[in-house]
């Protein structure tokens, strides 16, 4: 760590480390000309403390063990066979062409990733392909081409007093929105709802994965 708080992995390649992102205090920079291959990052730190900047992760696990929040840096990253462990909010993944002016963001993308030992919450794919991904089972649940069945999806009477937002809020999201995924339970809050009412209707469609 520097005297401003800051460990910086950069211009290197890393192979079958355990890395842990743990102290309060630092910001930790991956990135750039970083490479990690079948290493485990464990994350205990808060999203404005944890930044990517082209970093390329091969096979690597990430286990989060402090709910990760509107992470938006793993657009700076390219994810290739990870795995990910632990909560995920408002995280986005894959590449958006309206950041790829910045540094790093050019190289955004995800591929062949397991999401299935996370607990995602209002977690987007953008401009990638999901078919290569595997989503978290119920109860998270994933909308998949999220803008093109938006019609579809707004068909239907989705439950709750506020059953609309859903439905309603998709076309709020990039363009490029491939892939969408809640957390069931945080979702019926929202709607004012239970998981199983809003189970019910996600059975309804065959481009929801739970």
């Amino acid at each position: 760590m520097d005297r401003f708080g800051n460990v910086l992995f950069e211009n290197k390649e890393i192979e079958n480390e355990r890395l842990e992102l743990m102290e309060k205090e630092a910001h930790y920079f991956l990135g750039p000309n970083l490479t990690m291959k079948n290493c485990t990052l464990v994350l205990k730190v808060s999203a404005r403390r944890l930044f990517f900047d082209g970093a390329r992760f091969i096979n690597c696990t990430f286990e989060v063990k402090q709910e990760l929040k509107n992470h938006q840096q793993w657009l700076a990253a390219s994810l290739k066979g990870c795995r990910f462990k632990g909560r995920l909010s408002g995280c986005d993944f894959g590449h958006w062409p309206e950041y790829s002016s910045l540094p790093g963001y050019q190289h955004g993308s995800i591929e062949d990733c397991d999401f299935s030992e996370a607990r995602l919450d209002g977690c987007r794919i953008i401009g990638c392909d999901p078919a290569t991904l595997r989503f978290p089972k119920w109860p998270c649940f994933t909308l998949l081409d999220p803008i093109g069945r938006a019609t579809e999806l707004q068909s239907v009477k989705w439950p709750g007093a506020s059953g609309d937002i859903i439905p309603d809020t998709l076309l709020k999201n990039p363009p490029t929105t491939k892939a969408l995924t809640y957390y069931a339970p945080a979702a019926a809050k929202l709607l004012e709802t239970t998981p199983e009412a809003l189970r019910a209707v996600i059975e309804k469609f065959d481009c929801i994965v739970y």
